[in-house]
Order: structure tokens, then sequence, then C-alpha cells
């Protein structure tokens, strides 16, 4: 974490100041919903969504009180788009605390999902910020998207590479796009400079997602086995993908069958992981993920010089680095 603290570094004061904004935008006079976005509040993550909002306003501009609200209609859609999916996924933990729906049961989390979103609207709604709210609604149109798209290709096991790339620049990609566009939005950028810094996202959480299906081959420091929790859940990762579509047409029927049938057989889950190694297909994603991080800094390129550039080019570099 401590290499994330330096990067903040630039935005430290704002950051503190968004953290502000977003607790009073969820208050509310129904005791019970105060408790649970309380809640919410304190398990906060690495606030890396503020951090690309808050950087990109800082070298497309001036931090505006319209930055914080950006940052702000973010992070509660967002929430509620996390809110909702453990509902859906029947998930009891989020980043290491119970989730909202294991606390105070589905009926509650569906219901305060809805609150945060009808408040990131108002939000923006009563701020005028008609720009900012159609970027970040987009996104959300996206991630659900995304979303189903994976889950109506999931039953087949089959996806190209074209259709994971679509399912992944839709699914995460989008949400770290809006991020980087409605912070240059903010601070007055053009229309150029916008869709410029909609694209840099774009790559960044292309790589972001690549990286995440790296970790399932990773080995753990307590088994010392990779987990292949993506292979378990039967999520198409590119490494596994690109032993596909190397695989000849028997092997790739029982690696299908396989994933489908046996995912929870930890030693055949062991031995198609090795498989995907010897096969190259996690160089194969790591060589697409630096290909997306190499477009993301060529993005910036031009951009007049300034701290807050500096921390977006080691926001980039850690995306790629980070342990978790």
């Amino acid at each position: 974490m401590a290499e994330l603290d330096k990067i903040k570094q630039p935005i430290e004061d704002q950051l503190d100041h968004f953290e502000k904004v977003f607790k009073n935008s969820m208050r509310s006079r129904i005791p019970l919903l105060d408790q649970v976005t309380r809640y919410i509040v304190r398990s906060k993550g690495k606030q890396m969504r503020p951090m690309f909002v808050l950087l990109s306003a800082s070298i497309a501009g001036e931090i505006e009180e319209s930055t914080y609200r950006a940052a702000t209609l973010i992070e509660l859609l967002h929430t509620a788009t996390l809110v909702h999916d453990d509902v859906v996924d029947d998930s009891n933990e989020r980043r290491g605390f119970f989730s909202i729906n294991a606390l105070w049961k589905n009926k509650i989390a569906v219901l305060v999902g809805d609150y945060l979103l009808s408040r990131g609207m108002l939000l923006a709604l009563d701020n005028n910020d008609f720009e900012l709210l159609k970027i970040v609604s987009n996104a959300v149109r996206e991630m659900s998207e995304g979303e189903l798209l994976q889950i109506e290709k999931a039953r087949r096991m089959d996806i190209e590479e074209s259709i994971y790339f679509e399912i992944i620049r839709k699914k995460t990609a989008s949400l770290i796009a809006s991020c980087c566009a409605v912070g240059a939005a903010s601070a007055g950028a053009d229309h150029e400079l916008i869709q410029r810094m909609h694209a840099f996202g774009t790559d960044v959480g292309i790589a972001f997602q690549i990286k995440d299906d790296i970790f399932d081959y990773e080995k753990s420091g307590k088994t010392g086995k990779p987990s292949g929790i993506d292979i378990k859940e039967r999520k198409m990762t590119l490494p596994l993908i690109y032993l596909l579509n190397q695989a000849g047409a028997i092997e790739k029927r029982r690696i299908i069958r396989l994933v489908k049938r046996h995912g929870s057989e930890t030693e055949r889950v062991e031995k198609l992981m090795k498989r995907v190694e010897e096969a190259g297909g996690i160089a194969y994603a790591e060589k697409q993920m630096e290909k997306y991080i190499k477009s993301a800094h060529a993005r910036l390129e031009g951009l007049p010089d300034s701290p807050a550039l500096t921390a977006l080019h080691q926001l980039v570099e850690y995306v790629v680095s980070r342990k978790k």
C-alpha cells in the first residue's frame, strides 16, 4: 500500500475532501439507512477510482467542486452495483468485510443499492452535471451488458478472444474509462481530451482485468499452489482461452468438459493450470497486458508535465504490478 500512498501525494488533500463529500452524499433521515451507509464507508478500498477522477481533472485543468461531485457520482453508482452484485451472487463477503446482504438480508441490500443509485443521479441533476451523469450512466449500462454477455457465453464455455475483450471492455474497463472521462469533463476539458482520457481509461481497465486473470495462476504464499478460483467458477480467462485456441478438437472438448463438470476437483484443476502455463497462456496474457499498458502511456503523451501527470503514469504501472 506504501507504493499507492506515494502516488496519492499530489492529490492527498483533495482525496480527504472527496471522502467528506462522499459521506455527506449518503446521509439520510432514516436511522437504518444511515447505519448501513456508515458501514459501507468503513469498508472502502484503495480509492483507485477517485484517484483516476482527481488526477484526470488535474491534468485537464483545475480540480473544481464539480470534480468532487464526479468522483462521488462514480462511487455512489459503483457501490450500488456492488451491493446488488452481492445479492445476485449470494456473496457474504466484500473486501474482507461482511457484505450488506449478509448482515441485513437481501431486501434491505437491494433497497440500499436503489437508494445509492438515486442519490448519485440526484447529486448530478441538482447541480446540472448532465454531461457527468451521461458518462457514468453509460458506464453502468455497459457494466450490466458485459456481465450479461459473460453469463450468456459462459454456458457454452467456448469464448472467442474477441468476445472476451468485448466482455472485459464493458464489464471492467468502462468504469475506469468513465472515471478518467468525468475527471477531465469536470475540469472543463474539451470533447477531444475527454474522449482521449476515456480511451486511456479503457486501456488501463483492460490491462487491470488481464492482471486479475493472471493472479489466478500465481502461487499462494499459504499453500504454494495457484488458487484456480476462476476455473472453479467457470470463468473464461485469457490464459485459458489461449490454450483452447492452441488445442486440437479432442483436447479442446476435454478441457471444456473438465471446467464444466470437474471444476471442484483440485487435482484436475491444478493439472489444467499447468497445461495452460506450458502452452504459453500466461506469457501470452502478460504480453497482451503490456500492450494495453504501453497504449495507455502513449495516450498521455504531449500533455503538460506536472506532478499529477507523473502520478497518473505511476498509477498505470501500479495496475500491473499490484499484488492483488
